[in-house]
């Protein structure tokens, strides 16, 4: 039998309820609980962390809070370095396309906000590029879901704004500049290079 108790203690951890807070696999969610359950005899204390956009609960025990790499917010100097990498060129490995999209879920599913933006930056495709296969497109658009939803509560805006803030630093990419000339593919590699335009 599990019983639930609702307490609002002010923090566990360093974290306190109605903070947001980033978690690796779910992105940025707010603890709007901190409960005391007991399972098997033991008491257990979990903060509830809300992820209102996915219509998802999550109880975190306060114990694991951050050997399971749940997080403050970025601060705004790494929201700035983040925008900065956004404008960088991309860095895309000369390796077949399923080595690389784990890699990609790894970044996005490990929390870490210049991760993640690696991710967006490597697989953005302008109007002028070659279309996104599904796969490429799925990633692309959860790596860009991350970021919008951080900045947003990092800088207090709403995630239109945050969206317009990625695509002004993407746009600023050294290979969006010249982008009328694809690069030729190397022989024999065929599908596996998404190399673009440099």
């Amino acid at each position: 039998m599990t019983t639930a108790k609702k307490t609002t203690t002010a923090g566990r951890q360093g974290f306190k309820t109605g903070e947001a807070v980033v978690y690796p696999a779910h992105g940025v969610g707010r603890i709007t609980a901190i409960e005391e359950q007991e399972i098997a005899g033991y008491k257990l204390e979990l903060f509830v962390v809300s992820f209102e956009k996915d219509k998802m609960v999550l109880r975190v025990p306060t114990a694991k809070a951050n050997s399971v790499g749940m997080r403050k917010l970025a601060e705004p100097e790494l929201v700035k370095k983040a925008l900065d990498v956004l404008t960088g060129r991309a860095r895309i490995k000369r390796t077949m396309w399923s080595r690389r999209a784990q890699e990609y879920e790894a970044k996005i599913n490990s929390g870490d906000l210049l991760a993640v933006t690696e991710v967006v930056r490597d697989l953005f495709r302008s109007e002028a590029q070659p279309e996104q296969s599904y796969s490429e497109r799925q990633l692309y658009e959860a790596a860009l879901d991350r970021i919008v939803r951080e900045i947003s509560s990092v800088n207090r805006i709403t995630e239109t704004e945050a969206l317009k803030l990625i695509e002004q630093s993407l746009a600023k990419s050294p290979r969006r500049a010249k982008e009328a000339e694809p690069e030729a593919e190397p022989e024999g590699e065929g599908d596996d290079i998404q190399e673009v335009a440099a």
